[in-house]
């Protein structure tokens, strides 16, 4: 979120200064740039008269594609069928999502049976997957996904799409998973490397996440479910859907509320959210209609500081405590979607939606220095009209999809010192993106795909900042110099190449080259300094950052032999004016070029009909190439992470158990790009799982972090005292009773 995530890096910013002014002070440090996340992918399948809201495989069968994400090319836990043939991708099916990208998906059924108490833990079981928390962990509200390794900025670097339409805002905080009713998705589909770009424009970096919600087509004639559950720290939570079919017509709901007291002082949540979808359905037009609601009041608890200069450590002494009692961040959002579907030819097929996306926060923040409130106002309108088209050319299979988007969204942000007083700053910010892109996959043989694509895109913006000088200002960081304005327009490009090679039925290979973008968000140019001189003067900003740009490659291969499945690849990806916080600084920059490379390894086996065993593991580097910290690490992102887990029928439906675990090397904490001080260190967590099913009725039994493991994924160094950092602890063993029944 904007509001919160900006407010919070201005308290990380003055908990570093105090560390220079009055060291015996604790820290008032929140992590602005670690925070939320988004993603982007291909073409995908709409086939009437199916779910419109579905992403499908594609194969040279399938009529009708649609932009979404990437059809599975790795069914995590895809469970062959009687005949020993997995769910998954076959060796003879072509044009499989981004022809040569990397991809995972984790369907309905895996993330009900999952004991993970959060939708990013499920997400972060797959390989290369990292997560970050600041807020206590829960229900996962604010938690971040990295994908390939960008640490601190994992949201603006990966694209969320839902339902194949990209959902990331221009602001930092992007879509909250923790807002998405678990009950409402159909299935995730992660695609990891910049491919995506072509398809989605700026944030697809580091890779795409496309959730796919249920929307009841062709079900039956009306279904409910109700859910209810209770847990540690007095958590309760409910849920409940509903759908409902007639002839062409179906429409469904799904919405759950959830409060809790959370794991730390002032960590409380009270959170609900609602999705709704309303569809016709017919041979030659789908149309649908989707709208969507969240509303969130949370308490942040801040960091636990610890100084070995001065004896300090409240990790250990009081960790579950706060210095920050009163701070607080809401956020209200609405969002509606439309669009078509309609068959022009046969091969030929238009597809037409557009959409508004509400969103308003509204933080509070309280110090020894003074108090700051921040109040922001996001709104997006998009059409992306586009034509998919699958014919034969020269006598090869081809599929084209093709099309324009265009994007609105306007900003507003005031900041005053405290809630209903003039503000100090008043921000306004209006952004509009127009794109053109065209990708197309040729079946250059019946065993060899190959697709191309490129994207040009142009960005307008138009920056103020209006300056209320208001002699009573306690609050230094709040009463900042007065921003310069801002206009500019910007071309940038996209480019995809890949390959996919089947030998047979059970070894393939991959590889593609790409080239994309991000360009600066609302949060990051409101603090584009220079913002302080070294004497703390303020200095007028500018609102002005390079765009950052990523060319990478990837290569590797998939086997499928029975009940075996296996995906490995390796990447390499160099960056230019990469956007980074530096809190000794109190400003966003373009960093040195910086590379990242790595490999990541996912693989399942189904034992029998009653086991299933799945695992991955991946190793992640992101260093700096240039500049004074050539060679170092990037803050925030851990070389090495792995996951496995069973799933196990113990007697049919009536008993299963879901075990999972998660772990991760030590990291660099933020503001070290020197690699100097003190690492967050490695841990791992162990959920357990038991649910079951009788007749309409259903119950779970979830143990997480079994083994009471303290550990934390956030902490900040001190910019002046050398062993002084801020940590964000997060919960041990914790426990979840649900139960419900279906009608």
């Amino acid at each position: 979120m904007s509001s919160i995530s900006l407010a919070a890096q201005r308290r990380r910013s003055c908990w570093l200064a105090t560390t220079f002014l009055v060291p015996v002070l604790s820290l008032g440090v929140s992590a602005a740039r670690a925070q939320q996340v988004a993603a982007a992918l291909p073409p995908i399948e709409i086939s009437a008269p199916n779910d419109e809201n579905r992403a499908r495989p594609r194969t040279d069968q399938e009529q009708g594609s649609r932009r979404i994400a990437p059809a599975p090319t790795n069914r995590r836990n895809a469970a062959p069928s009687a005949g020993g043939t997995a769910t998954g991708a076959t060796a003879i099916r072509q044009f499989n999502g981004i022809v040569g990208a990397s991809a995972t998906v984790i369907t309905a059924e895996e993330i009900a049976h999952s004991p993970a108490a959060t939708l990013q833990e499920i997400i972060a079981q797959t390989p290369g997957v990292q997560l970050t928390s600041l807020y206590g962990g829960v229900n996962g509200v604010k938690t971040s996904v990295d994908l390939r390794g960008f640490g601190a900025f994992a949201s603006s670097n990966t694209l969320l799409l839902i339902n194949g339409r990209r959902v990331s805002d221009v602001d930092m905080q992007g879509v909250d998973f923790s807002t998405i009713p678990r009950d409402s998705i159909e299935r995730i589909e992660i695609t990891r490397g910049n491919s995506g770009a072509v398809l989605y424009g700026d944030n697809a970096i580091g890779g795409v996440i496309n959730i796919v919600l249920k929307n009841g087509v062709g079900g039956p004639p009306a279904a409910i479910r109700a859910e209810a559950g209770a847990g540690s720290f007095n958590a309760r939570m409910v849920s409940f859907s509903a759908a409902t079919n007639y002839g062409p017509w179906s429409a469904s709901f799904y919405g759950n509320g959830i409060k809790s007291d959370g794991y730390r002082v002032n960590n409380a949540l009270d959170q609900r959210n609602g999705i709704g979808n309303l569809n016709y359905t017919t041979s030659d037009l789908t149309a649908f209609l989707t709208l969507s609601g969240d509303d969130q009041k949370l308490g942040f608890p801040g960091g636990r500081t610890v100084d070995p200069s001065i004896g300090l450590d409240q990790l250990t002494t009081n960790r579950r405590g706060t210095s920050t009692p009163f701070d607080y961040g809401n956020q209200q959002g609405a969002n509606a979607t439309a669009g078509f579907t309609k068959t022009l030819m046969n091969g030929v097929d238009l597809i037409v939606d557009g959409g508004v996306r509400d969103k308003k926060q509204q933080a509070g923040f309280f110090n020894p220095f003074g108090n700051s409130y921040v109040d922001s106002h996001l709104q997006t309108w998009s059409i992306t009209p586009r034509l998919s088209i699958k014919n034969v050319m020269f006598g090869l299979p081809s599929s084209i999809l093709t099309g324009v988007d265009y994007y609105d969204a306007s900003f507003h942000q005031e900041r005053p010192v405290n809630k209903g007083t003039p503000p100090i700053h008043t921000y306004d910010l209006q952004q509009q993106t127009l794109a053109g892109y065209w990708q197309q996959t040729i079946g250059l043989l019946p065993t060899t795909d190959f697709s191309y694509g490129a994207r040009v895109q142009q960005t307008t913006l138009k920056a103020r900042d209006i300056l209320n000088n208001d002699p009573n200002c306690a609050f230094f960081f709040s009463c900042s110099a007065q921003n310069l304005p801002l206009d500019s327009q910007e071309g940038q490009y996209a480019l995809h190449i890949g390959l996919e090679h089947r030998f047979n039925n059970v070894f393939s290979v991959f590889g593609r080259a790409a080239r994309a973008f991000r360009t600066p968000n609302v949060d990051e140019r409101l603090s584009s300094g220079p913002a302080f001189d070294p004497f703390f003067n303020a200095l007028p900003g500018d609102f002005r950052l390079k765009t950052q740009t990523s060319h990478d490659i990837e290569g590797g291969f998939r086997v499928k032999s029975g009940r075996f499945q296996m995906q490995s690849s390796i990447y390499g990806m160099d960056l230019e004016n990469e956007i980074h916080f530096i809190p000794a600084l109190f400003y966003n920059v373009n960093l040195d070029p910086t590379r990242r490379y790595g490999s990541e390894t996912s693989a399942s086996l189904r034992v029998s009909d009653e086991v299933l065993l799945r695992g991955g593991m991946a190793y992640t580097r992101a260093v700096f190439r240039e500049g004074q910290f050539a060679g170092n690490d990037v803050p925030l992102v851990s070389r090495y992470t792995a996951s496995g887990g069973v799933t196990w029928n113990i007697w049919q439906k009536y008993l299963v158990a879901d075990a999972t675990v998660r772990g991760w090397s030590e990291r660099f904490m933020d503001n070290d790009q020197a690699n100097t001080q003190r690492r967050i260190p490695a841990s791992a967590t162990i959920d357990f799982k038991l649910s079951g099913e009788y007749e309409h009725f259903f119950w779970s039994l979830s143990v997480n972090n079994i083994l009471d493991a303290l550990y934390y994924d956030y902490a900040v160094a001190s910019s002046f005292t050398a062993g002084r950092f801020s940590a964000y602890p997060l919960p041990g063993r914790t426990y979840m009773v649900k139960a419900g029944a279906t009608f």
